[in-house]
């Protein structure tokens, strides 16, 4: 069997684990700063210094959301880095896409199995899958009718995989890795955001003792709540083991 070439001592991975986790706490307490001075005075906040996280996690969400995501982005990061550590996971937030939403999180357990995770929250609010027109809706609490979620999270995660066979090399994967290894595609909801109870059962998998709603568009996405995280990344993990 050919041996599995490893990167060379000098190739650079994109920020991950430790590193990334420092800036994405920087980028979080800058964002604070901010924040702060805005809503409690005129204070200037030009003589900040722009911290390296925040220039690499910051800039790529919307001012209005930024504060929310990268401390959501930032307990994730940590609780994985806790939890699967000893089985060599690398965690890569904030992958930049062109003209799309970034990768929140690209988690990776070398040469097993990749996951790419988005985290989203459409506040107190249900989510329900329309099967007949393959969308997500957003169900307000105490109001009726439904919204398209757009841009379809679904289909940002499908494209998200073919970004990574592409861009293989920035992670000193061979085209095999890239598009052999077992991918799950992940959609967190972040509280108070859940997923409607009422869907049919043939839209749910049994992923180890989890039974999870699986949404084929574009392949297949798993949809859990954010306190399932470590629960899913184990059931699937076991799978490949």
């Amino acid at each position: 069997m050919l041996a599995v070439k490893d990167p060379q001592p000098d190739f650079q991975l994109p920020p991950h684990n430790e590193a990334a986790l420092e800036g994405l706490r920087e980028a979080k307490d800058y964002e604070s700063t901010v924040a702060l001075a805005a809503s409690g005075s005129a204070l200037a906040t030009g003589g900040i210094v722009h911290p390296l996280g925040w220039l690499l996690f910051g800039l790529a969400y919307k001012p209005l959301i930024r504060l929310e995501k990268i401390v959501r982005l930032e307990k994730l990061t940590a609780l994985l880095l806790d939890e699967f550590k000893s089985e060599g996971i690398q965690v890569f937030p904030v992958l930049q896409i062109e003209s799309k939403n970034p990768i929140d999180l690209f988690v990776r357990f070398p040469r097993t199995t990749h996951l790419f995770i988005s985290i989203r929250s459409k506040g107190d609010s249900e989510i329900v899958y329309n099967e007949k027109r393959e969308v997500l809706q957003v169900k307000r609490k105490n109001k009726s009718g439904l919204r398209t979620w757009e841009p379809c999270p679904l289909v940002e995660l499908a494209d998200y995989k073919s970004w990574l066979d592409k861009n293989r090399n920035l992670f000193g994967m061979s085209s095999r890795e890239a598009q052999k290894t077992p991918t799950a595609k992940v959609l967190v909801l972040w509280p108070p955001t859940k997923a409607a109870s009422d869907h049919n059962l043939h839209l749910y998998s049994e992923i180890g003792s989890m039974k999870i709603l699986a949404l084929r568009r574009k392949g297949t996405a798993f949809v859990i709540q954010q306190e399932e995280v470590t629960e899913f990344i184990k059931a699937w993990l076991a799978q490949y083991k």
